[in-house]
């Protein structure tokens, strides 16, 4: 049952600790247990046992190892070098090519996010494999840190993605179809990606360093590039993705099971190619850091969606939105405007916890199909990560050049055509829904 009190204390304690800058975690859990506390009469002993009981089923799920499995084997793959092999060998094949260094920043983007789900790891990366190579051959460094910002989105959406991880856990739904699912939209934007630096470079030629001796840099590069070492590379990381997304697609094996595969394929292929003991040891530590805080979201997050069901307000809002009398594309549309302002104050994951559970059975209800709903979502929760003032990618990309001619500012506006055609793949999406279902309806 409804209880419009409980409700508002439970919507405005909860945006009032987000904008006095408590961590999210935090604030759900308090939220929530706040929520509780109302609903059962001031019952303490009920709050404690939602806690302890949502706490312990979250934590056993078998899923929630999928994520700091998939992150382990993108630190793996990331300290062996073998992505900076993959990016010179592109970068060489792609020597004809106007604009060629930009365009194998957005190639070395998606395949780099077949091994890694996290895009501040593609960001932090490639700030400082492709930055330093644009700028030596005369980019104008806006539209070489607008490449590096934009295409690191690819990571959010070219599967294994934490993103598509946790919006499986959220609302249930198979992470093999997502991952399936977001294959053809992520060829999608890196195509559009790629159509805009090869306009960019044809129409404004200045920005990606016209002028150049294209043959004293073509005979630089082939004294820089190990033929050897890129196919060693390149080999490896085919395997990965074969071996680990193949794996689960055809059903050799659960998604944790393909992500330890993985993990381990990824420490095989690092210790190949030189990675050190301490290396190793501190891939494992980084990905102990980023993940922790993450499944502490997902249990706060699980805790805060039971507190929305027993007080009636998911319930509330559904049924505002489905009796609004808007059509259902104007229903979407709102959904994707409060994404895109939650993603100019919090992080991708946060925003996902606070409106999935919600939006999602909505969608569903209008008739939209789940799974192509989930990548339309992924994509604009992702378009976020280059918003002001948050805008968490460019803060990556602004730290890891360690570069003070830069400005923040520059950064954003410059990332803004890539926020512009992801917006422009979500509609395509959402209006030809086929783009992500086919191919989970292949397999699944």
């Amino acid at each position: 049952m409804f209880d419009v009190n409980v409700a508002v204390v439970l919507i405005i304690s909860l945006l009032v600790l987000v904008a006095l800058g408590v961590h999210i975690a935090i604030a759900l859990g308090v939220t929530s247990a706040l929520g509780i506390f109302l609903v059962t009469g001031g019952n303490f002993n009920v709050v404690q046992k939602m806690l302890a009981n949502t706490a312990y089923e979250a934590l056993r799920a078998y899923e929630f190892a999928v994520i700091p499995l998939f992150m382990l084997m993108g630190e793996f793959i990331g300290k062996s070098g073998a992505v900076t092999d993959v990016y010179k060998g592109i970068n060489r094949g792609l020597r004809r090519i106007p604009g060629r260094l930009a365009v194998a920043t957005v190639l070395g983007n998606a395949i780099f996010s077949f091994v890694t789900g996290v895009s501040i790891a593609s960001a932090a990366a490639f700030s400082r494999i492709a930055y330093p190579e644009m700028k030596r051959y005369g980019y104008d460094q806006g539209f070489a840190l607008g490449a590096v910002a934009g295409s690191s989105c690819l990571g959010m959406l070219i599967p294994p993605s934490v993103l598509m991880i946790v919006w499986g856990l959220l609302t249930e739904k198979s992470i093999g179809q997502i991952f399936l699912a977001g294959v053809l939209p992520g060829f999608l934007l890196v195509t559009l990606f790629i159509l805009y630096v090869l306009g960019s470079a044809l129409l404004r030629p200045e920005v990606v360093g016209g002028g150049r001796d294209a043959s004293r840099e073509l005979e630089t590069e082939d004294m820089d590039v190990d033929t050897k070492a890129v196919w060693t590379s390149a080999i490896g990381i085919a395997a990965v993705v074969i071996a680990v997304l193949g794996g689960i697609w055809f059903g050799f094996f659960t998604p944790t099971e393909g992500a330890g595969a993985g993990a381990f394929i990824g420490l095989v292929l690092g210790l190949a190619k030189g990675m050190r003991l301490r290396e190793m040891f501190d891939a494992i530590l980084s990905v102990g850091r980023t993940s922790a805080p993450i499944l502490l979201l997902l249990v706060t997050a699980a805790l805060y969606s039971r507190t929305l069901a027993m007080t009636g307000v998911t319930n509330a809002i559904q049924d505002v939105f489905l009796g609004s009398g808007m059509a259902p594309w104007m229903i979407i549309g709102v959904m994707v405007l409060i994404w895109f302002v939650l993603g100019m104050v919090i992080d991708s994951i946060s925003i996902m916890l606070l409106t999935v559970t919600i939006f999602e059975p909505i969608a569903v209800n209008l008739g939209y199909d789940p799974i192509a709903f989930a990548i339309v979502g992924i994509i604009a929760i992702e378009a976020g990560l280059l918003t002001p003032p948050f805008g968490l990618l460019v803060y990556t990309v602004k730290a890891a050049i360690q570069d003070d001619a830069v400005s923040i500012v520059e950064i954003f506006k410059s990332s803004t055509p890539y926020w512009i055609v992801m917006l422009i793949g979500m509609v395509l999406i959402a209006a030809f829904p086929q783009i992500a279902t086919y191919l989970p309806s292949l397999l699944f």
